[in-house]
């Protein structure tokens, strides 16, 4: 299975190609890139074009797209979904979904520091004042995701919160208000930070692959750009 996977729920696009011999390839964006201003549009393509040129693969090697589903930013998602059916209809290919948070969580437990006890807390900017979240430990899912108040997060999680190590640009962009209520964030420079579309890739492995048609974001709230009447 050689599966191209990307992700835009963030202002960074990152991209992947897991090949079928189990070698990845990665175009992976600084933790400075999520505090700027998104480029998808323009992004995009070049990264999956450079991972597959450092891959050595043609599309006539890909088995199958992986995409991150959100939550995230509403453009963005739409970005990186459109691309993901329009390239996966062209070519005859499975897409493979993948939640955006389980690709953050994914990232802390691939990490080479030892945190058995510790559990994790990817937080996605929501705008709004708002954070996009779920709790995991070692991969597996403890809290559903859920979009929420920052200030408010200890309180809602309770228990679950105990231990966590919050990830993600909402965590970068809430950090004062997370560790004043005794939450620890990664630091602003780490790569934890980031959606990285190696995860992308390697979650997408276990996840059932659908047509292109049937791949949706979830956005877990109304998007903050309404159709006009």
């Amino acid at each position: 299975m050689t599966i191209v996977g990307f992700d835009t729920s963030t202002a960074a696009t990152s991209a992947c190609v897991l090949r079928a011999d189990g070698e990845t390839f990665e175009v992976s964006p600084q933790p400075a890139r999520l505090v700027e201003r998104p480029g998808h549009s323009r992004e995009l393509l070049p990264a999956i074009g450079e991972a597959m040129r450092q891959a050595e693969i043609t599309w006539d090697d890909v088995t199958g797209i992986a995409v991150g589903i959100g939550p995230g930013t509403f453009t963005g998602l739409r970005i990186g979904i459109a691309t993901a059916r329009a390239l996966a209809t062209a070519r005859d290919l499975p897409v493979h979904p993948v939640s955006s948070l389980a690709v953050l969580a994914a990232g802390t437990a691939a990490s080479r520091d030892p945190r058995p006890a510790t559990r994790d807390l990817p937080l996605i900017d929501a705008r709004r004042g708002e954070v996009f979240g779920a709790v995991y430990r070692e991969n597996t899912l403890l809290v559903d995701p859920f979009v929420g108040d920052p200030h408010e997060l200890r309180e809602k999680l309770g228990n679950a919160a105990r231990n966590a190590l919050a990830i993600g640009d909402g965590s970068i962009r809430f950090r004062s208000v997370l560790e004043a209520d005794g939450v620890r964030v990664a630091p602003d420079g780490s790569e934890l930070h980031v959606v990285r579309g190696l995860h992308v890739c390697r979650l997408a492995v276990g996840v059932p692959a659908v047509a292109p048609e049937a791949v949706l974001p979830t956005y877990l709230r109304e998007p903050d750009a309404q159709p006009t009447q």
